[in-house]
């Protein structure tokens, strides 16, 4: 794993830039909301609960008395609302510079989203499938656009359990946790190559935050005192995919994460992925699967 070179600091200004955020309430989601803002940027605020999505975005304004903050509803356990969603950001905005798909469920018991899907498959994977779809116009219409997915080291753990995707014959919190994480960078890398392919300019980065102290872990037993002992705070875990977002050193298809032991802390550098997610052919079965569960098709000539 290379060295890291890239600090905040070394952000540049991002005025005129226009950045959506999904979970963008807490966690890495608000701690990336804070630096984009703090260089200027307009950045969308997308979550489920806007009375804590109001609070963060007082929280931003607090430090960043100018920043400019749309809060917008998006349920990603829910299509109709990512639809809902994709219209009123296409009304409000004629472009997108970067697309931080960001929010994300770990390890709850089971339950489904509002169409049927495993909550954290449809959560972590296919809601920012069918979101990313319904704004790659928007996307288009910035110049050098970015699209960056947050992935997890729990991607190396990771199978798609083609046949039981939904958790239709058995369901196990964690290997469920980790097929949401392999489909995102698997998604991120095959995205990248199908906007190459189409002639477009839009990128897609990959990110993890090693292991960060957020709310993901309140569904965990014991989450809170690993966070104590292992985690490094939001302010760091957000790093990855502020540099993939905003950094020239980044490449399009990479994926990034913290260079410390084992990727778990540390300023960000590029980070191991595993083989399966380069391999077309599993790619190409998850798009399809991706389409024809959520009914938004892209990007499939």
């Amino acid at each position: 794993m290379g060295k890291s070179t890239w600090r905040p600091e070394m952000m540049p200004d991002l005025s005129g830039r226009t950045i959506l955020v999904t979970g963008a309430n807490s966690g890495i989601g608000l701690e990336a909301v804070k630096l984009f803002a703090d260089k200027g940027a307009e950045v969308i605020m997308a979550c489920r609960n806007l009375e804590k999505a109001d609070a963060a975005a007082a929280e931003v304004r607090a430090m960043v008395p100018q920043a400019r903050l749309p809060v917008m509803a998006l349920d990603l356990a829910d299509l109709a609302s990512v639809k809902a969603f994709a219209n009123a950001v296409r009304q409000r905005f004629s472009k997108l510079d970067v697309l931080l798909n960001n929010a994300g469920l770990m390890a709850p018991p089971l339950q489904r989203t509002r169409d049927g899907f495993e909550i954290q498959f449809g959560t972590n994977h296919l809601g920012h499938f069918a979101l990313t779809g319904q704004l790659l116009d928007l996307l288009e219409a910035a110049d050098a656009s970015r699209i960056v997915q947050i992935s997890s080291l729990a991607h190396r753990g990771g199978k798609l359990m083609w046949g039981n995707l939904n958790a239709e014959k058995r369901y196990s919190r964690w290997p469920f946790y980790c097929q949401s994480k392999l489909a995102n960078l698997v998604f991120a890398k095959d995205l990248q190559r199908r906007l190459q392919t189409s002639g477009s300019s839009i990128q897609v980065m990959a990110a993890h935050p090693g292991y960060s102290a957020t709310h993901l872990q309140d569904t965990v037993p014991g989450g809170g005192l690993f966070n104590k002992l292992m985690a490094q705070p939001a302010q760091m875990g957000c790093l990855p995919g502020v540099m993939a977002a905003t950094s020239d050193a980044v490449e399009a298809g990479g994926y990034y994460g913290p260079e410390g032991w084992m990727e778990l802390r540390g300023y960000p550098a590029p980070a191991y992925a595993r083989k399966i997610t380069d391999n077309e052919k599993v790619a190409q079965r998850l798009w399809e699967e991706s389409e024809r569960l959520t009914g938004v098709h892209y990007l499939n000539g």
